[in-house]
């Protein structure tokens, strides 16, 4: 006799287990680095279980596929506007510094 609701979430073909679903990451880089993209990860993290547990598993690796992208976009987006923040700061810092020396002739 079989019993209901024995396991409810499915087991994965003979490939191996569930795809990663990046849901942590995703938060994280919501939290500390680009919110459009971070909500763009977490929406495809959140959609990796709901189609493991549908047992939809080419659905699940592709939405794994694309929150670990977005993931990295996030953090690439984080990286080049740092550096252009901090090349901002030192060229404005030189500027000011030059005006500064031009005004005390």
């Amino acid at each position: 006799m079989e019993q209901p609701y024995a396991s409810s979430v499915p087991t994965p073909p003979a490939g191996g287990p569930p795809p990663k679903n990046w849901l942590v990451e995703s938060i994280l880089v919501t939290i500390f680095c680009c919110l459009p993209f971070g909500i763009v990860a977490i929406i495809n993290a959140a959609n990796v279980n709901s189609r493991v547990a549908l047992g939809d598993y080419a659905g699940a690796q592709d939405a794994s596929r694309k929150a670990g992208q977005w993931v990295k976009y996030s953090l690439i987006t984080w990286a080049v506007l740092s550096v252009l923040y901090v090349v901002l700061v030192v060229v404005m810092g030189v500027g000011a510094g030059m005006l500064n020396g031009l005004s005390g002739r």
